[in-house]
């Protein structure tokens, strides 16, 4: 029997890691575009999501989940009492978002499943339309998208397609973290955040909460990010060409 090689250990890929930096780049460079606000609007649908399957999780009903064309969004539901459930509810809009771009991240570089992220992206967004939309304007967006990422994946040539996954996933980190900048750590915001919610129900304060999914959050991503980044050298077989006499 031949002797079984050991795999050569994970390394971080230059090529991936300058393809994460330009895409952060391009999100950074154009992001008071409106060229954007699709992607934006379709990373709060996601933390909105988040809050609606925490909420099916903890045993509750969704009741309507809004979207708004300034970005702002909410998750309506019934949720039975019980402090655990409302820390697992109220946590997951912005934890939630950075698991969904750390397990993108990973999709995207490490198993390079770009044509079934966008198909899930379709149906999540239709199940989302037709089952729990709370306004028009939350159908028409989840409708128009999930028929444009729908068709991307069925037509759009592969290298598209792995570059347009590969951009949601960077945009739905970098949106993440500038989510919870924006509404923690600015007072104002934060007295109408999810984490002054989640004070009125618990001893602990809104600054408090904030510091736990921030840090949540930048752990998620960076593992997420560090994982992703990494790939293994190309394994040479032990079993040597054979060759005739020459």
């Amino acid at each position: 029997m031949a002797p079984v090689e050991a795999r050569p250990p994970a390394r971080l890929d230059l090529g991936r890691v300058l393809l994460l930096l330009a895409f952060l780049a391009i999100g950074l460079v154009f992001w008071g575009s409106p060229l954007l606000t699709p992607v934006k609007l379709l990373v709060v649908m996601g933390h909105e999501s988040g809050h609606a399957v925490a909420t099916l999780l903890a045993g509750g009903q969704v009741q309507r989940v809004v979207l708004s064309a300034d970005q702002s969004g909410a998750c309506l539901s019934a949720l039975p009492p019980g402090t655990w459930r409302t820390i697992l509810v109220y946590s997951a809009g912005y934890v939630g978002s950075a698991i969904a771009g750390a397990v993108l991240l990973l999709l995207a570089f490490r198993f390079q499943m770009a044509r079934g992220v966008l198909a899930a992206y379709a149906v999540w967004l239709a199940g989302v339309a037709l089952l729990v939309a709370g306004s028009l304007f939350t159908v028409a967006f989840c409708l128009g998208t999930a028929a444009v990422l729908g068709a991307a994946a069925r037509w759009l040539p592969l290298l598209g397609v792995r570059l347009l996954v590969l951009f949601l996933a960077t945009f739905t980190g970098l949106y993440a973290l500038f989510d919870l900048r924006d509404d923690l750590w600015n007072s104002a915001v934060r007295a109408q955040s999810d984490a002054a919610l989640l004070a009125a129900h618990t001893p602990i304060p809104a600054l408090l909460w904030a510091g736990l999914w921030t840090l949540l959050s930048v752990v998620i991503l960076g593992w997420g990010a560090m994982v992703a980044l990494k790939s293994r050298p190309a394994t040479q077989s032990g079993l040597a060409p054979t060759t005739g006499p020459s």
